[in-house]
């Protein structure tokens, strides 16, 4: 089969690899779609401490399944299915307690296994018996289904953060995660919305993807004293930061009502991971801050339902198509930031 295997730090070839065949609880999916994700940007730069090279990446993944290994009887050879790739182990003390995304011994698809930038694909047994598999309904494509990840991913961040109903919600940052946390908002409820971003270009872009009440520029604009304004001084109920920026994160607990959250959704680089935090603002105003890094298979079923019912409107994400032959041009055009989702094709 044909494969984009990540040799080394930008070391990309697309070859012909063996077709795997599904073991004992295993299954084979032939990949239809395959988002690609600022990880696996990130990945291909810089490679990740949990990836041995060579690795078949990409993890936003949807498929139909093609073979089915001894003892698996909920998933049958046809089945339009949509795979949640942070696999939890379902025996340690987090998933005991249902908080399968901090599980202790979190494995994933695209970097223990073998992942979805390729025509074929084995979901492993543990993946399997842990929920990572989920029925895609028929009036869900594959290239909508490939976007339930990051969905799925909002939907835990806004869980912890317990967005609801009348809340006011800012989010910094307008790339293709930002928008859709400005969408969920609205669907657990929000009565109003703000998004900020630098980029004037992807704040266009968010202009017409997002229905938020209001936009801003903070190059050439003072964001907080627009959302103050905005919120007749109380400041917003939820502030999500959708960017790795110490600044953003900053300006975020000067913007959050007392007694509101901020999350943290966006990582900072690891060489540069500290910000001043005005401890007083948090200490008076009781708010809290909660950071969000992934999800659990749950999460990937939630944001299935989402999109088949309406809610979330995720194919106006979709900006660009590639062949898996042109991966790597691909990985460049999302770095650029001027597409939402680009899909590979396998």
């Amino acid at each position: 089969m044909k494969a984009a295997l990540l040799e080394d730090i930008e070391k990309l070839r697309i070859t012909e690899i063996p077709t795997p065949k599904p073991q004992v609880g295993e299954i084979l999916i032939k990949v239809e779609a395959c988002a690609v994700c600022g990880t696996d940007i990130k990945i291909f730069h810089h490679g990740h401490r949990l990836i041995s090279f060579p690795r078949v990446t990409g993890h936003e993944l949807t498929g139909e399944i093609t073979g089915i290994g001894e003892g698996v009887s909920k998933y049958k050879s046809g089945d339009r299915v949509a795979v949640a790739p942070a696999v939890p182990c379902g025996d340690c003390y987090y998933c005991h307690r249902g908080r399968q995304a901090m599980c202790e011994n979190l494995q994933a698809i695209g970097y223990f296994w073998n992942g979805g930038f390729a025509e074929y694909m084995v979901v492993p047994k543990i993946a399997v018996d842990n929920g990572c598999v989920n029925l895609l309904p028929d009036n869900v494509s594959f290239e909508e289904g490939a976007l339930a990840e990051p969905l799925a991913c909002v939907i835990n961040a806004q869980e912890l953060s317990n967005v609801c109903m009348g809340d006011t919600v800012v989010v910094i940052g307008t790339g293709p995660m930002g928008c859709l946390h400005a969408e969920l908002a609205r669907a657990r409820g929000a009565v109003k919305t703000v998004m900020i971003e630098v980029s004037e270009e992807r704040l266009d872009a968010a202009k017409k993807t997002v229905n938020a009440d209001l936009f801003i520029n903070p190059s050439k604009e003072d964001s907080i004293k627009l959302v103050r304004k905005f919120t007749n001084g109380r400041g917003a109920d939820k502030v999500i930061v959708a960017c790795g920026v110490g600044k953003a994160q900053q300006d975020a607990i000067e913007m959050v009502a007392n007694l509101g959250n901020v999350n943290f959704f966006g990582g900072l680089p690891k060489d540069n991971p500290y910000i001043q935090l005005d401890s007083n603002a948090v200490h008076y105003k009781e708010c809290s801050i909660t950071g969000t890094h992934g999800s659990s298979p749950c999460h990937n079923q939630i944001a299935i339902d989402l999109i088949a019912s309406g809610k979330i409107k995720i194919k106006k994400y979709i900006t660009k198509h590639y062949e898996l032959n042109n991966l790597e041009e691909a990985i460049a055009r999302a770095e650029t930031g001027k597409e939402m989702k680009i899909i590979i094709k396998p």
